[in-house]
């Protein structure tokens, strides 16, 4: 199991009852069972070919009596309220990852293990805005690319750490360094349109250029 998976596994409270939506290969679902972190998976994902391989590969690793695979998209494949405690989703874009959010019922769920590919910023909002709060973060890095993991809790009931996995990591200066010349870029297509560079959209940009070079954070 590769690095981001390991983070996000780690990231599941002991004993929890979990939805790996978007299971792929059931790869994440099988390691939660194996080390402890889940006392039962529901491996869901929306493709009938993903969905196969991962039967098979429970079934090889021999825990089809802890693993239940469900052909669906999204939240929908759970059945009741309080069938899980903890969801994760790894591998989608911000945007999409919020889409599902947003489409299931989450009332009983206690916690979000969420791996965005992108629009990282648009899942933290969506949480904001939801009552979610994040707990704690970390990064990984996989063939060069570096991933953000986000755990949240119900902000209700969770804390949050004083310290962050995330900040500590040797990685976040790779990802900082990743945004900005990101960011540098699209400023810099921008800059060959007057309106562009009067536009609210490029004061903002500027705003976090600025704000990343003089050492802030990143989202």
């Amino acid at each position: 199991m590769d690095a981001r998976l390991k983070a996000i596994a780690e990231f599941v409270p002991r004993g929890s009852r979990v939805a790996d939506i978007g299971t792929d290969h059931a790869q994440l679902a099988i390691e939660l069972i194996k080390s402890g972190r889940a006392s039962k998976v529901i491996a869901a994902d929306k493709n009938a070919g993903p969905l196969d391989a991962a039967r098979k590969n429970i079934l090889a690793a021999g825990l089809d009596d802890r693993i239940e695979t469900r052909l669906g998209d999204g939240l929908s494949v759970l059945r009741a309220e309080d069938e899980i405690d903890a969801v994760c989703i790894a591998g989608l874009g911000g945007a999409l990852m919020v889409e599902i959010l947003s489409a299931g019922i989450l009332s009983s769920i206690e916690y979000l293990i969420l791996q965005p590919m992108n629009a990282v910023e648009r899942v933290r909002m969506w949480a904001a805005l939801n009552g979610w709060l994040v707990i704690d973060e970390d990064l990984a890095e996989v063939g060069g690319i570096v991933y953000e993991i986000i755990f949240l809790g119900r902000s209700d009931r969770a804390t949050t750490v004083e310290e962050t996995k995330r900040s500590k990591s040797p990685l976040l200066k790779k990802l900082t360094a990743g945004r900005l010349e990101k960011l540098k870029k699209i400023a810099a297509s921008m800059e060959k349109s007057a309106a562009a560079v009067n536009s609210e959209k490029y004061r903002r940009l500027r705003a976090e250029i600025e704000k990343i070079s003089a050492g802030g954070d990143v989202l």
